[in-house]
């Protein structure tokens, strides 16, 4: 019978590989609290209704991405393929927007079926932050700071190139969808399936295509700066004095787009090209219809998410756990002291292993193994004399220390 794997699009996230992990959402979860964010967390599953309100039932995420699946009671459920819609069904719920504006950080899996690819799983992890309840483009800055200081502070903003653009408002979007409507019915002809099918629900995604065809259509699309309000177009130029003044520096891409009604104004991504194809390592923007059209007041939001697979990758490795002491004992009064001593060392803050099988050259091996730092052996003749060997794993050297020493003679092994 063959080994049991993991099923296709995931992934066992071994030691070194979680350190990765956790330096990512530890560094996150720091730079968040310094903006006022505190952390909360929503069911990894939901009422499917909850995404597919928000995203659309006509849309891939829906119709071919996400896990949904009838429980034993008959209801409908999914898990969560993003965090945004959670934490907004989470703040109508528990009624907190009379307590606006709210500012969250969160972090967990998510699930998409889509192909694995490079820093791309069926089940992913996401670094998330909403701000809801602010509508003015200085909280956009803010988001968008806080992003880049994220990214600092993990040491790969430098690799990383801030793109920008303006979904404008509700008017703008009105005048900008029916123009694209009428561009591209009448190149229908050069356009892929996709792009078809997006064309009567949401003709913005067939900007960010990447298929060829399209990209050779697209090039001869009508610019979304032609149709921006006055209002639209003074907002995003507060938005991009904030991120100068701030030292953030920006590329402006006409071609970033979020394809759902309820986005506007900035949309914002970070960009890589040191993972291949897939390069946004943190995307984000303004969502002020999301509320209202999952059945809250009409509240301003924005927010942004970022793959932990992703961005470990591109950090330095952090730096490894401490070095062990290694408890070996031998004889039956070692094993029976070894215990008690383990654990007054860990209270005191030391990292024991501790051996439980094997004579003394075989625990020796296990201790170079895991690379402890010191071995500490305790053997019938050592008990009698109420101490232990003390052996340097790097010198070689060995002393013998009354077991009431035992903590500060070890001390430089902490």
């Amino acid at each position: 019978m063959p080994a049991l794997q993991p099923a296709r699009g995931t992934q066992d996230i071994l030691p070194e590989a979680m350190r990765r992990h956790r330096a990512v959402i530890d560094t996150a979860r720091i730079v968040a609290a310094r903006y006022g964010y505190e952390e909360m967390a929503t069911p990894i599953f939901e009422f499917t209704e909850v995404f597919a309100r928000p995203i659309g039932e006509a849309t891939d995420i829906v119709a071919k991405e996400m896990y949904t699946f009838a429980d034993r009671g008959g209801e409908e459920i999914t898990l969560r393929p993003e965090y945004t819609a959670g934490i907004v069904r989470a703040v109508i719920s528990n009624g907190l927007t009379q307590n606006l504006p709210i500012k969250f950080f969160a972090c967990g899996p998510m699930f998409r079926y889509e192909r694995p690819q490079k820093g791309r799983f069926r089940q992913f992890h996401q670094i998330d932050v909403e701000l809801i309840g602010a509508g003015t483009p200085e909280a956009d800055v803010e988001m968008i700071a806080l992003g880049a200081d994220t990214l600092a502070e993990l040491g790969v903003l430098g690799h990383c190139e801030l793109q920008l653009n303006t979904l404008g408002d509700a008017d703008s979007r009105q005048a900008y969808r029916a123009a694209l409507v009428d561009y591209f019915s009448a190149h229908r002809h050069g356009l892929s399936e996709d792009s078809l099918r997006r064309l009567e629900r949401n003709p913005l995604r067939i900007l960010d295509s990447k298929d060829a065809g399209d990209v050779a259509v697209n090039a001869a699309a009508p610019s979304f700066d032609s149709y921006l309000t006055e209002a639209a177009r003074d907002f995003f130029a507060t938005v991009c004095r904030g991120l100068t003044a701030l030292g953030v520096t920006y590329r402006l891409n006409p071609r970033l787009v979020r394809g759902l009604d309820y986005y506007c104004h900035t949309a914002f991504e970070f960009v890589t090209e040191q993972l291949g194809a897939q390069g946004t390592v943190l995307g984000g923007g303004r969502y002020d219809g999301l509320m209202k059209l999952m059945g809250g007041p009409d509240v301003p939001g924005i927010g942004w998410a970022a793959g932990v697979e992703r961005l470990a990758l591109l950090i330095a490795a952090p730096p490894v756990p401490p070095r062990p002491i290694a408890m070996i004992a031998l004889g039956d009064a070692g094993e029976g002291k070894a215990m008690t001593v383990a654990h007054e060392l860990r209270r005191a803050g030391f990292t024991v292993d501790q051996a439980y099988s094997g004579n003394l050259s075989r625990r020796m091996k296990r201790a170079n193994k895991i690379a402890a730092r010191a071995a500490v052996i305790l053997g019938d003749d050592e008990l009698a004399r109420g101490s232990a060997a003390v052996r340097d794993l790097d010198t070689g050297e060995q002393i013998e220390v009354p077991l009431a020493q035992l903590k500060d003679r070890l001390a430089p092994f902490r």
